[in-house]
């Protein structure tokens, strides 16, 4: 599955920008996103499962970012609001086959990566 995100860009603290993330074969793998700093680790920041109906978020953008995919048209988001400055990150998006709940931000869960997208919030 070659995964490619698109979206990424430089805004203002408190605006909102939406990522977007098309690949093939959607409804077969769990989707996540996840975001890495410059010098921090990679993490996991939005997932959701195969048929869509639960996705789960970390503390961090609970409330502002939100996932979704359309499996029909194999492409996969993350909108986010209110971003702010901390949120300034390469932004990825995964795939994997099957992904165990309680590793929902388990890098090692994933088998596809997108080349990533850059959002800096100043």
């Amino acid at each position: 599955v070659q995964l490619v995100e698109s979206g990424g860009g430089s805004v203002e603290a408190g605006e909102s920008l939406g990522l977007s993330c098309v690949g093939s074969d959607f409804s077969r793998y769990y989707m996540a996103w996840f975001r890495q700093a410059p010098g921090k680790e990679r993490e996991g920041v939005a997932a959701i499962n195969t048929s869509n109906t639960y996705s789960y978020y970390a503390d961090s953008v609970k409330g502002r970012f939100t996932i979704s995919q359309d499996n029909a048209k194999n492409e996969g988001y993350l909108q986010m609001i209110n971003l702010k400055p901390e949120d300034t990150a390469m932004y990825y998006c995964a795939a994997g086959p099957s992904v165990r709940p309680w590793r929902w931000f388990y890098a090692a869960e994933y088998n596809y990566w997108g080349q990533g997208t850059q959002v800096t919030v100043s």
